[in-house]
């Protein structure tokens, strides 16, 4: 292992027994001895399951990196093999330096014991003396903010209390390997806040972090590299940007297949339907038996032509282009001047209810705005206004339309990213959306100050002002 890691995973595996019943896992335990004494090949009473499957990958020091994947995809066992709660199947972990991890809610608490007892408790398994947990007490339990419940058994603190005890343990001992593992997510947003910052100065310390989240634009904004897991098996591994676009492509892959198996299921039920119907009608004569209306065909169930980014394909984002306010190609832009961002899609299919959608991100990944012509429509139709929904426009096949996109260009000295995406909403609230196509990186353009005559800092102007 290079001194440069602080994690090496290499062919990682683990299988589970999965028994039918009780009474196979007493089978299992005595019967394959007695076969093999009597040279009989041994029967297995259980089935295996696969939580990982040949997983490999190396963590810098001082990196942070996210985790993602479906529940079920191993993200968990991964974890608890890190840090030696549990042991793989094959494969081989090296880590260097003091782990402390956020598992599972609770998890090193005794709920018999107060909070207090529980601090000492957990920093002596971390490996701290009584006396140096003594000089940290009063940093955990303000960053904890439970001093008024420390001297009450943790059985009888909220979630909420008992993750911000157990995270406020683990940072203040500051660890050389910090893992996190959804635990945040039942703490408050200001405590959450709270919890990021730290965590940030630990990186900036020097602490290696591994995050587990569902949430894909934490791990985008606060992770380096991120690990896809899917079904146990490693599905991309790299820069975060690129794994979570991965991991979109894979949901959207399986919600559209849930969706074809229910479609065929109800052509097939609608299929069968007619068959009795026309069975029931029948006079005796097996020649009036007609065949099936073929108005619900085969090939409507949900075929899709290839995918260029993620999406149906049945409307293509063709062309993404930034645009200065006389509509000229322009990608370097003032705060202040106008931004137009004109979206080409072109249709191969009747459809309707289409939303045009724009997201911006400045070159850290942090979502500055989105906005579609859905949220448009929305105000319009709340409001009562006179003018035309996009939302009710009829499009045809070979149908190429433009969308102009136009706002004021109220944004800090960066460099932005545009993303646009195409989606078909069966209602007009945001509440039943399929995305036809999303376009990462479908353009950039810069933003600059005239420092010498207006300037601010931030991601956005808010034109503020000064009454002396």
């Amino acid at each position: 292992m290079s001194s440069e890691n602080a994690i090496k995973v290499e062919g990682l595996s683990k299988c589970f027994q999965v028994y039918d019943q009780p009474l196979d896992r007493l089978k299992q335990f005595f019967f394959p001895c007695l076969q093999r004494m009597v040279a009989k090949p041994p029967r297995q009473y259980y089935q295996g399951f696969w939580a990982l499957k040949d997983v490999s990958f190396e963590v810098n020091k001082g990196e942070t990196v996210g985790i993602i994947g479906r529940n079920g995809s191993g993200k968990s066992t991964l974890l608890q093999i890190i840090t030696g709660t549990l042991t793989p199947t094959s494969g081989l972990v090296e880590t260097q330096g003091r782990i402390a991890a956020l598992l599972e809610l609770g998890s090193g608490f005794n709920p018999e014991f107060t909070g207090r007892e529980n601090v000492y408790l957990n920093g002596a398994l971390l490996g701290f003396s009584k006396e140096q947990i003594d000089e940290k007490f009063d940093a955990i339990a303000a960053f904890a903010d439970v001093r008024e419940y420390l001297d009450q058994p943790v059985k009888t603190y909220s979630s909420g209390m008992l993750v911000r005890l157990a995270f406020a343990v683990q940072v203040q001992v500051e660890p050389e390997i910090l893992i996190v593992d959804e635990a945040l997510a039942v703490g408050d947003a200001l405590f959450q806040k709270r919890c990021f910052q730290r965590i940030e100065k630990l990186v900036s310390n020097g602490t290696t972090v591994l995050f587990v989240s569902h949430d894909q634009e934490s791990v985008r904004t606060l992770t380096n590299r991120a690990l896809l897991l899917n079904k146990g098996h490693p599905v991309e591994w790299g820069p975060s940007s690129v794994v979570v676009l991965k991991y979109r492509k894979l949901l959207h892959d399986e919600e559209i297949s849930y969706y074809s198996s229910l479609t065929k299921n109800m052509f097939d039920q609608a299929k069968q339907a007619h068959i009795d119907k026309v069975a029931e009608s029948q006079t005796g004569n097996s020649n009036e038996l007609q065949p099936a209306d073929n108005t619900l065909s085969e090939k409507n169930t949900c075929t899709r032509s290839e995918q260029l980014t993620f999406g149906d394909s049945e409307v293509k984002v063709i062309k993404v282009e930034t645009l200065n306010f006389e509509g000229q190609p322009c990608s370097v832009y003032f705060t202040g001047d106008r931004l137009l961002i004109r979206v080409t899609c072109e249709s191969y299919t009747r459809i309707n209810k289409l939303n045009i959608a724009l997201r911006l991100r400045n070159k850290q990944g942090i979502k500055i705005y989105s906005w579609g012509t859905l949220n448009q429509d929305m105000t319009t139709h709340a409001r009562g206004l006179d003018r035309t929904l996009f939302w009710k426009r009829h499009f045809e096949v070979g149908d190429t339309f433009p969308v102009l996109f136009e706002c004021g260009c109220d944004l800090g000295q960066d460099l932005y990213e545009v993303q646009a995406c195409v989606s078909f909403e069966e209602t007009m609230d945001y509440q039943s959306q399929r995305v036809l196509h999303w376009v990462d990186e479908a353009a950039f353009f810069q933003v600059v100050t005239k420092r010498d005559e207006y300037f601010f800092g931030g991601v956005t102007d808010l034109k503020m002002s000064a009454t002396c």
